[in-house]
């Protein structure tokens, strides 16, 4: 009997798989370290896999 390998998540299409970076927001701090926030990607909301969407109940085949 072969084994079934599970699938691979699927990448996002929004990001790439890059969900999540560091942006600076220009200067440094007194102890000379960059100010950065972070974004995440609204899409995948951080995870880098596409979201899987829920499917109606009518529309299984």
């Amino acid at each position: 009997m072969t084994d079934r390998a599970t699938p691979s998540p699927r990448i996002c299409p929004n990001c790439d798989g890059f969900a999540s970076v560091a942006i600076t927001s220009g200067g440094r701090d007194r102890r000379g370290h960059l100010r950065t926030i972070t974004a995440d990607c609204p899409a995948c909301k951080g995870t880098g896999t596409a979201q899987r969407t829920a499917v109606r109940e009518g529309a299984r085949a």
